[in-house]
């Protein structure tokens, strides 16, 4: 039983795609407090949210490259359903990744929403 599992478990791996050489991009680890932060500190959280936004920006454009030549070296050998699979394994993907970038910038256009009230009073 355990050969089959292990043979099952293999077989698997091999028909994914690994996506390996795309590097999810760390997001910023700390974003400035904008009730707090001088302006030369909110300038550089900026740069942190707008260089964390390239970084994943490049990261969804990998995981897409290696979906599409994955898709289009495997197209005569999968079923639908396998096609269905990993369709649904990107999209999940780039879901994530992407609602995880709207919450970085999110919560730095906050801050930022603060400074301004505090610099404008």
């Amino acid at each position: 039983m355990k050969k089959i599992s292990c043979l099952i478990l293999l077989a698997a791996s091999l028909s994914t795609p690994a996506w390996a050489a795309c590097n999810y991009p760390a997001a910023p680890a700390k974003l400035p407090d904008g009730a707090t932060s001088s302006r030369d500190e909110m300038v550089a959280g900026k740069k942190l949210v707008e260089t964390y936004n390239n970084d994943m920006n490049a990261y969804l454009g990998c995981i897409k490259k290696e979906y599409d030549e994955s898709v289009a070296k495997q197209a005569a050998t999968l079923t639908e359903e396998q096609k269905q699979q990993m369709a649904a394994r990107y999209t999940a993907k780039n879901d994530a990744a992407v609602d995880e970038l709207q919450g970085v910038a999110s919560r730095f256009n906050e801050q930022l929403r603060a400074f301004k009230a505090k610099t404008t009073k």
